[in-house]
């Protein structure tokens, strides 16, 4: 069986829409599609991600926003990073610390979180692992899907001073996800790199 790993961005979870849709779209093709719940700490959720795709492995990674930052640095796996969040620590200073509400609903019950200081430098620690010793083998298996009218975040630059300019793609959408761009861009990449018909 196929299987796809989602990584979802910041204050969200794994029962988010995106990959509740990614299981309908793909559901004729015998597509599995996992989305754990990342933790809310950067030095627990990076090994947990990385357990994760050793005990799973996943044969595409699809991350977005946060989860497109922790999964540029889980090498050797195909990956889609849309609207990759690369600069975690600068984007919550900026926003300041204190407690944030989550978006979806977790696991554990959680409905709230806080952002400290020790997770912002946590996520300056594991940004020092971004675009390191990424061979061409690896720069073959990454992808880039950026909206046109992201607002949150921009860092296109950032990959195409990295990645295969041919591997980056725009999409006529904002920061978050709907169904129209899971199925006008998302999907019909997913279908390409995994040689779905």
């Amino acid at each position: 069986m196929t299987t796809i790993l989602y990584i979802h961005g910041f204050a969200s979870s794994g029962a988010s829409g995106t990959p509740q849709m990614l299981r309908q779209m793909l559901y004729e093709q015998g597509v599995r599609v996992l989305s754990p719940d990342v933790p809310i700490m950067p030095a627990e959720a990076f090994p947990f991600l990385q357990n994760l795709v050793t005990a799973q492995k996943p044969d595409l990674i699809i991350g977005t926003s946060m989860g497109a930052f922790y999964a540029e640095q889980l090498r050797n796996t195909l990956r889609i990073l849309v609207n990759p969040s690369f600069q975690m620590a600068r984007l919550l200073t900026f926003r300041g610390m204190g407690r944030r509400d989550f978006l979806n609903k977790r696991e554990d019950g959680a409905k709230d979180f806080k952002v400290d200081k020790t997770m912002i430098e946590q996520f300056g620690t594991l940004e020092k692992g971004s675009f390191k010793n990424i061979t061409d083998s690896d720069r073959a298996k990454v992808w880039g899907l950026f909206g046109e009218k992201d607002e949150s975040v921009n860092h296109q630059k950032e990959f195409l001073r990295h990645y295969d300019p041919s591997h980056f793609r725009l999409f006529d959408g904002g920061h978050r996800l709907n169904d129209k761009i899971l199925n006008h861009s998302v999907v019909p990449l997913v279908r390409e790199l995994l040689h779905l018909s």
